[in-house]
């Protein structure tokens, strides 16, 4: 997937994505302070925005190869096992049994497939919608702040299982998050998004010496 020059005009927001980039098969991270363009870049990929001015060349890929985590899920009013399969349904696959219980018990919703879903807690919806949005396989998955109200130990489980699915069989992740320990865990190439464009790309921790330099120097400036 290659996007190239994107532009999407608000009245307060311009997106200026002023570059050519090729997403291949690997974890990507982007950060950014809030109203950035992160999530409206996100949602432009995704295909639930269009652009101005720019192209997305999708390849091979079709809107039914990619999904989208959201920092706040969206749960159907029905089971959890009905909001499971709902990405199965759409795609009129047969629900493998073996493949759906592999999904509810890496959520740990095993005991609770038939309960209504909107009643989970927040961890608990947002672990559903994690696992809903890889049963059907996608080839690109966009995460938006989506490990945010989980807890320590699912964050961890779910940072493991796209480590080590990578491993096995590679994907395209762009994941957006507040956690910079979640992006150097996880990514292998890194964008600093700032006001609607991107100031620096590279590596976890080439990132990591960028912000630490702008903070120290803007501490400087500060105590000057």
């Amino acid at each position: 997937m290659k996007i190239s020059n994107l532009t999407k005009n608000y009245e307060n927001f311009a997106l200026t994505w002023q570059k050519d980039v090729c997403f291949e098969k690997k974890v990507y991270g982007i950060i950014g302070s809030n109203g950035c363009g992160k999530t409206t870049l996100m949602k432009i990929i995704a295909g639930l925005v269009t652009l101005d001015s720019g192209t997305i060349d999708y390849g091979h890929l079709t809107p039914k190869d990619i999904t989208m985590m959201f920092r706040k899920p969206y749960m159907m009013n029905d089971t959890v096992y009905r909001n499971l399969i709902y990405p199965l349904t759409l795609r009129n696959i047969k629900p493998d049994p073996n493949t759906v219980e592999h999904y509810l018990e890496l959520a740990g919703l095993s005991d609770k497939k038939k309960q209504y879903a909107p009643s989970l807690s927040g961890g608990e919806q947002q672990k559903l919608s994690f696992v809903r949005a890889l049963i059907f396989s996608p080839k690109v998955i966009l995460i938006d702040e989506a490990f945010s109200n989980m807890d320590i130990e699912s964050v961890a489980l779910f940072e493991n299982y796209i480590l080590q699915s990578q491993n096995k069989s590679p994907r395209t992740w762009i994941v957006i998050s507040h956690q910079f320990s979640t992006i150097e865990r996880l990514c292998d190439h890194v964008f600093f998004m700032k006001k609607g464009n991107v100031e620096a790309e590279g590596d976890a921790n080439h990132i990591k010496n960028i912000l630490l330099s702008r903070k120290n120097s803007q501490c400087h400036e500060k105590n000057s």
